[in-house]
């Protein structure tokens, strides 16, 4: 079986050859990290700046410290507004005019700044995302000019009940751990911020050592690491701060997950059909719409899990396309739903599991009952061969289709640096999800189904028996 390509901390220089292309990692002196994949026959490249800090990673005000929730959303937004040498406006002519895509994302375990380029124009992305990450100035008047637009973005967020649904799902699984805070921040922690504290959590966080450079397509690993060293003044052998830590840093968790699911408006589901032993945390939020938005899951695997490979397999059948379970029984038999599936969540030391369905609210009881009894039967049955070589070519086919886009794979490169220090390619990805059998897969529906469920609804409850004992 294929092994994955490691990428060790303490190795200055790696090259090697991955399936489609050559990958090159350079690690510097002062802890940054630089690596590549060249796809042939390419005429753009993809390129992020990745800082290994998201939202987690805040911390709430304390007697002996400052807080910085919301600061990572907030840098993902100010970092756009201005340096000692280029404003606002400045940054955004500079890849406006060259027709460049941009923008920015912040997650739970890191934020990414990137770009996709003609490769000719890779230069001049890199000179800007470096001067935008490095040297932003936080201005005062920004800082309250984009504390409104973060504010109609969660507004925004907030009108979109699909998405209330899973901020409301991660906050009772995940109960109190940092996991469990929304992305974006709340109104509250947002209106609270202070400049002064989001500055500190940015001078703190943003740092060499947490800092992974990604560029996948057209582009020649050694001239990139030459404009990154130029763009950010550094030489060769030098390092960002000498008073810091040149050790490279890979994602450790601040504070280990011990998800402890948060209590909330329970609803009695005894006579509702609810199938499955023990009954569910029922989380309850009230929304005037025509659907109710449910989410149906538990704690899940954390990245790194061995067994992913086979909760890939098991996902895919259960609620991974239109011929998987879930989406058979929910919509096509029954026409209870337009969308139905499952999905998993990883981090790098918990995760979550989830089958999501909307639906009218009178049939809310009944989709949660069809989605516990399509995890029961597979915990107990497992799935058939026919099954398990549709999830097979499901993975292969879409795994593939992604790659072709130098965004996933610049992605990837990023994701396998701050996470495991493994790269998978296609290959040893494909070798792992085939090599996984039926007890496996069964085991994995089996763990699931045993632990403790949390059920969210967002929507007009008033209308479903899931309200019945509110």
């Amino acid at each position: 079986m294929r092994e994955p390509i490691l990428l060790p901390l303490d190795q200055p220089e790696l090259e090697t050859d991955l399936a489609g292309g050559v990958v090159r990692r350079t690690v510097h002196p002062s802890g940054l990290r630089v690596l590549t994949e060249r796809m042939p026959s390419t005429r753009s490249a993809s390129i992020g700046f990745w800082v290994g800090v998201g939202s987690r990673d805040e911390q709430a005000e304390r007697d002996d410290a400052p807080g910085s929730l919301g600061s990572t959303h907030f840098l993902e937004h100010l970092l756009f507004k201005g340096t000692p040498t280029r404003d606002a406006y400045s940054i955004a002519t500079s890849f406006d005019r060259i027709g460049a895509e941009h923008n920015a994302l912040t997650a739970k375990e890191y934020t990414c700044y990137y770009a996709k380029v003609r490769d000719a124009d890779l230069d001049g992305a890199v000179t800007v995302l470096a001067d935008m990450v490095t040297n932003s100035v936080l201005d005062a008047d920004e800082f309250e000019m984009e504390r409104g637009v973060i504010l109609e973005e969660l507004a925004m967020a907030a009108d979109d009940l699909a998405d209330v649904a899973n901020e409301r799902f991660f906050e009772a699984v995940m109960g109190e751990h940092p996991l469990g805070r929304p992305i974006g921040g709340l109104p509250e922690t947002i209106r609270a911020a202070r400049r002064d504290d989001v500055d500190l959590h940015y001078r703190h966080r943003y740092d060499p050592s947490t800092l992974v450079i990604t560029a996948a397509g057209a582009v020649d690993h050694d001239r990139l690491v030459e404009r990154v060293l130029e763009a950010l003044n550094l030489s060769p052998e030098e390092r960002w701060h000498t008073d810091r830590s040149a050790v490279p840093v890979r994602r450790a968790p601040v504070e280990p997950a011990t998800p402890s699911p948060s209590a909330g408006p329970g609803a009695d589901l005894a006579g509702a059909g609810v199938a499955g032993g023990g009954e569910p945390s029922v989380r309850i939020t009230a929304r005037p719409s025509e659907q109710i938005n449910l989410l149906i899951g538990t704690e899940g695997l954390r990245a790194n899990d061995p067994r992913r490979f086979a909760f890939g397999v098991m996902n895919s059948v259960l609620g991974g396309g239109m011929s998987s379970r879930l989406f058979q029984e929910i919509r096509e038999k029954r026409g209870l739903a337009y969308t139905a599936y499952s999905f998993g969540a990883s981090y790098s030391d918990a995760g979550l599991f989830g089958m999501y369905a909307g639906c009218a609210p009178e049939k809310a009881a009944e989709v949660v009952e069809l989605s516990r009894l399509e995890l029961q039967r597979m915990a107990e049955s497992g799935i058939t061969e026919e099954e398990r070589d549709r999830a097979l070519g499901q993975i292969a086919g879409s795994s593939a289709l992604a790659l072709e886009d130098s965004d996933t794979r610049m992605g990837r490169l990023a994701r396998a640096e701050l996470g495991s220090g493994e790269l998978y390619d296609l290959d040893a990805s494909l070798e792992r999800f085939t090599a996984v059998t039926g007890d496996e897969i069964r085991a994995i529906a089996a763990e699931l189904a045993a632990r403790p469920l949390t059920i969210v609804a967002v929507g007009d409850t008033a209308r479903s028996t899931l309200a019945a004992s509110e």
